[in-house]
């Protein structure tokens, strides 16, 4: 038996040599070689994007002020060391001098302290509503993608009455309703304004994945449902769903300012955030437009070195995209 085995094994490798050796293969022989797994390849891929790497350094630039904010800041962003030198009738905002390289606000705080102490405030914002919306994104793309009859059609018409807002009117709507703003507030109504967006990408993730090889296969091996979802549905389709996450931390940057510009955002000036900032110097927007400047630069770098990621990451993962 052992023996009537092998010698079918050596026929077939026989065979496959010649078929080799007739469509001209070096040596008839087919060489090995190791399998490349899909992050492996994207990030092979990534290295060599200059968009990605343009997008990796502005973002990282950007965690590396907040995480060393404290050591950074020249000064305290709370203080009003040039209180002094405020005067609402011939110098509402103090100008740049020794010690306090782009001026005070009108307060007198020194800005550049605040703009760096702001970008910590403003990454916390992105994390928390992000992740919110991913988490939310995930429950309810899976209920919908997994299940599918009536749940889907519930949890889809709820998605589409939230889509069919704007998000910033949604987040706008959503942070009146706390009556006073804070930071949570802004977290809580970017993260439900920004949820449609997961769902409905998991939801449609997950539903090409229903009729893969993979799944077909384990149900007809009689594998559980909930195995089925958590351990083979879901896994393969978070992938568009994370590089939406880059995209939408970006969103949720702007529209943290946006909301703070309309006035619904964190209206404590002791924890200061960009779009906090941009909104407090509407008033000095033609005597002292610098005030708006340098927080609207700031928000506008980190949005683009996320966005730069986030397409970058898009292209590396999605097969029809591929260079």
């Amino acid at each position: 038996m052992v023996l009537n085995s092998n010698s079918k094994k050596a026929r077939i490798d026989e065979l496959a040599e010649r078929a080799a050796v007739q469509d001209g293969l070096d040596g008839g022989g087919i060489k090995d070689g190791e399998g490349v797994s899909l992050i492996a390849s994207a990030w092979a891929r990534l290295r060599r994007n200059p968009m990605f790497i343009v997008g990796a350094i502005m973002v990282a630039l950007i965690f590396l002020v907040a995480l060393l904010a404290d050591v950074l800041a020249p000064h305290d962003p709370t203080v009003r060391y040039l209180a002094d030198k405020v005067s609402r009738a011939n110098n509402p905002v103090p100008g740049a001098e020794p010690g306090y390289p782009l001026g005070a606000d009108d307060l007198g705080r020194d800005l550049l302290s605040r703009l760096i102490h702001g970008s910590r405030n403003t990454l916390i914002i992105a994390f928390g509503a992000t992740g919110l919306a991913f988490f939310g994104g995930l429950v309810l793309g899976t209920l919908a993608g997994a299940f599918g009859g009536w749940i889907d059609s519930v949890v889809m018409r709820v998605v589409d009455i939230m889509l069919s807002l704007p998000s910033l009117l949604l987040a706008f709507s959503i942070a009146a309703l706390f009556g006073r703003g804070s930071q949570t507030t802004v977290i809580v109504a970017i993260g439900i304004a920004m949820m449609p967006t997961f769902a409905r990408l998991l939801r449609g993730s997950m539903m090409a994945q229903r009729s893969s090889d993979h799944v077909l296969a384990a149900r007809s091996l009689g594998v559980k449902k909930s195995a089925i979802v958590f351990r083979h549905m879901l896994p393969n389709s978070l992938s568009p769903v994370l590089v939406q996450a880059t995209m939408v931390f970006a969103t949720s940057i702007i529209d943290a300012a946006a909301l703070s510009f309309l006035g619904a955002g964190n209206p404590d000036d002791t924890k200061p955030e960009w779009g906090q900032m941009l909104g407090l110097a509407q008033e000095y927007f033609d005597t002292f437009p610098h005030m708006a400047v340098y927080p609207a630069l700031c928000i506008i770098a980190a949005a683009l070195g996320f966005t730069l990621m986030g397409e970058s990451l898009r292209e590396a993962l999605d097969p029809k995209s591929r260079r």
